[in-house]
């Protein structure tokens, strides 16, 4: 089992959505509001007056087997609209309940 922590300019949340269900990635928890700043070239995330724009983040665990296909379907999503933003991470998920 793998999580995957994906986070992106609010514009992608409901492409985000339909690539996790397309993706038959059922479970996940959603933050709609959270700021950040990309590591090399992403614009801020601050929600202020001189940075307006909000990101969000999803987080979902799915089988190993899905993580490169969801990865792959990710990178076009982020190829597609370069200035938004979009992340995703990947962690071994050690045990669950």
């Amino acid at each position: 089992m793998k999580s995957v922590l994906i986070t992106f300019d609010q514009a992608h949340y409901e492409n985000i959505i339909t690539l996790l269900e397309k993706s038959n990635c059922r479970g996940f928890t959603s933050w709609t509001e959270v700021q950040g700043r990309g590591s090399h070239t992403g614009e801020p995330h601050y929600g202020s007056h001189a940075w307006p724009s909000l990101a969000s983040a999803v987080i979902t665990m799915v089988d190993e087997s899905k993580v490169n296909q969801l990865l792959k379907s990710l990178r076009a999503l982020d190829e597609a609209s370069p200035k938004l933003g979009l992340r995703a991470f990947v962690w071994n998920v050690e045990q669950y309940i």
